[in-house]
């Protein structure tokens, strides 16, 4: 498997506007929960549908952990954790979650094994040439 990449232009507003090229990772589509069930289900014993059913509850039990404030480690895929931006203060007391938080996201770490095989490189090749 290969990554598609394409050259685009920017402008690089930090030096006066100039005009720079940069490499661009293409996503190539999507695939949903359904695929990776049938998927998953052609390389074992389980039926599609209790494959399914696992990702939905796994869906549910991070998004219940994540909000309780927990780091959730998930083995070769990686960890995640909750966190948020906001806005600065001079003052500690006029701080609140309310005011001062403005987006919540959430923290993606891969695995040791993932980065290892990121740090090794992938094939890449460019957008509308053949693989």
């Amino acid at each position: 498997m290969s990554l598609r990449y394409r050259i685009t232009k920017r402008n690089n507003s930090i030096k006066n506007n100039t005009e720079q090229y940069i490499l661009q990772a293409v996503n190539t589509g999507t695939i949903d929960l359904d695929n990776i069930s049938r998927l998953i289900s052609n390389e074992c014993s389980l039926h599609e549908v209790d494959v399914k059913a696992v990702l939905i509850a796994l869906g549910l039990k991070l998004e219940f952990f994540l909000t309780d404030g927990k780091i959730v480690e998930l083995g070769d895929i990686g960890r995640f954790k909750m966190g948020f931006s906001g806005t600065a203060s001079n003052d500690p007391t006029t701080l609140t979650p309310k005011r001062n938080i403005k987006k919540y996201h959430i923290n993606y770490q891969p695995s040791k094994k993932l980065k290892q095989r990121l740090k090794a490189g992938l094939d890449t090749y460019k957008e509308g040439r053949r693989v």
